[in-house]
Parts: structure tokens; C-alpha cells; sequence
């Protein structure tokens, strides 16, 4: 089995988890989630260097991801389980009552791999570029990932960090945005457009890389160019883009599933088009 054909297999189980867990309480995101299942996957399991077995806060010698954009919490959640963060049976706790998995992420009950709440948008730049500069004091060679939407880049506190991270040569930052223009209202053209977003970030000053994000070898290549790029004087951003509700062919191609659960037959759809290889919780 090649590396592709392994890491696809964890994105089919990672589908099932998401849609099992929106289902089980009618409650959550499940389009932006299921439209990232690739990236976030290929990240933990082929990308950053990183050991739950010692994870705390600090992060120090790992690679580190901070989730701006937290209502795709079901998919966050499924990765870190898979990836032996905490248990996989506890995804089955999915916005429950005393739950550790809240519907955003949250850090008071201390859930590995979760370092900061972020069920505000537009704050995770900001964190992450914070926790980059703490690398650089530190003498940390390791990386700092974000992952943000492209509904949520139209608040005005990213691009205030995008102007920081630029005038202050913070390199060791790798930052990517979900075009999948979709957002809870509508498409993002209609909401607010963003425009030539790869025009932009480079006339902030940030090396800018363009992926598929649903395609496992794209994913695989763009973050390995990524890597290379950091350490240059650039903090580098991946214009991603994605469809959401990937991999589940009725939740496609609408903003309609941005945050509502797949009934039981839909339910039945999703899992029939994604076969379990890992085991359900």
C-alpha cells in the first residue's frame, strides 16, 4: 500500500467520524469539516513532526496547528483521535452534556491537542504567529500551522496579523485558508468577496502557494514546498481550495451544509460512500 493509499483510508474513516458525530446529537458542522478531511489528515499523519505521547501546552521541539476556523470541531476531533491524541471512543461524546469535545474547541477541560478556544473567528493568525515569535525565543526550529476560512478572513483582525507577520519576518509560521467559498450565509462572492486572495497575501508581503486540498498527492507536494519555503524572511500561506462536504455527494456544491446533521437515511448515504476502515467508535 502506498503512502496516498494509506493516508486515504484515515480521510474515509475521518468522513465517517464527522458524519456519525453531527448525526448523534443533529448538531454541528459537517461541510467545512468533510471539505478539510484531506489536509488536516495528511497534516497530522504525513506532515508535522509531532508525538502525542508528550504533548503539553508548550509545544517545544514539535510542530504545532492551531483550528481558527473551530465550528469544523467534528473533524478536528476525529484526526486528533485517530492520530492518539485521546481516545476514539470518546468521539462518541460529541457536544454531549460534560463533554471535553464542546462544539468549538475549548481548553478548560484540558483535551490533548487542543491549545487554545476558537469558537470566536479570525483569532487563530494571531495565536499562531504569537507561538511562532515564543519558537524563535526559544530556539525552536519546529513549525507552526494555522488553518482558517475564507469566510472567515473577512474579519479585519487577520489581516492586521497578516501585516505583522510580514513586517516582522515571522517565517516559521505556515498558514492556510479553505476557499471553498462557501459560508453560512451563502457563497462567499455574494456575502463578501474576497477578491484575488493569492494577489492579496502577496501584497501583504507573504510567500503565497495555491493546492487542492481534496487531493491527497497535491496536499502531500504543496505542504512539502511549504516547508522548504519557511525560514526565508516569509511567513508562507496555502490558498486551498475545496469543496465542501467532500466526499458525500448531496452535501456538495451548497452552503446549505455548512452547519446542519445528516438525517438517519442521509446518514445511511454518507456511510455507504465512505467505507469504514478503521473502526467506528
Amino acid at each position: 500500500m502506498t503512502v496516498e493509499e494509506s493516508l486515504e483510508k484515515i480521510v474515509s474513516q475521518v468522513r465517517r467520524d464527522i458524519v456519525r458525530m453531527v448525526h448523534g446529537v443533529q448538531s454541528g458542522h459537517p461541510g467545512g469539516s468533510l471539505g478539510c478531511a484531506e489536509f488536516l489528515t495528511v497534516l497530522y499523519n504525513h506532515v508535522m513532526k509531532h508525538d502525542p505521547k508528550v504533548w503539553d501546552m508548550s509545544g517545544f521541539n514539535q510542530d504545532i496547528f492551531f483550528l481558527s476556523n473551530g465550528h469544523i470541531s467534528p473533524l478536528f476531533y476525529s484526526v486528533l483521535a485517530r492520530s492518539g491524541y485521546f481516545p476514539v471512543k470518546e468521539l462518541a461524546t460529541f457536544r454531549k452534556l460534560n463533554t471535553r469535545l464542546q462544539g468549538h474547541p475549548t481548553t478548560h477541560d484540558g483535551l490533548p491537542g487542543v491549545r487554545i478556544a476558537s469558537g470566536s473567528l479570525g483569532q487563530g493568525l494571531s495565536v499562531a504567529i504569537g507561538a511562532a515569535l515564543a519558537k524563535k525565543l526559544n530556539n525552536d526550529a519546529r513549525l507552526v500551522y494555522v488553518l482558517m476560512g475564507d469566510g472567515e478572513i473577512q474579519e479585519g483582525q487577520v489581516w492586521e496579523a497578516a501585516m505583522f507577520a510580514a513586517a516582522k519576518q515571522v517565517d516559521n509560521v505556515i498558514a492556510t485558508i479553505d476557499a471553498n467559498g462557501q459560508q453560512i450565509d451563502g457563497s462567499t462572492k455574494q456575502v463578501l468577496d474576497g477578491g484575488d486572495l493569492a494577489a492579496k497575501w502577496t501584497a501583504f508581503g507573504w510567500e503565497v502557494l495555491k493546492m487542492d486540498g481534496n487531493n491527497i498527492p497535491d496536499i502531500m507536494k504543496t505542504m512539502e514546498d511549504a516547508k522548504n519555503a519557511s525560514g526565508k524572511g516569509k511567513p508562507v500561506v496555502i490558498i486551498m481550495q475545496t469543496e465542501m462536504g467532500n466526499g458525500v455527494d448531496f452535501m456538495m456544491h451548497s452552503h446549505k451544509w455548512h452547519g446542519i446533521a445528516p438525517n438517519d437515511e442521509q446518514l445511511a448515504i454518507a456511510l455507504n460512500q465512505n467505507p469504514e476502515t478503521l473502526g467506528d467508535y
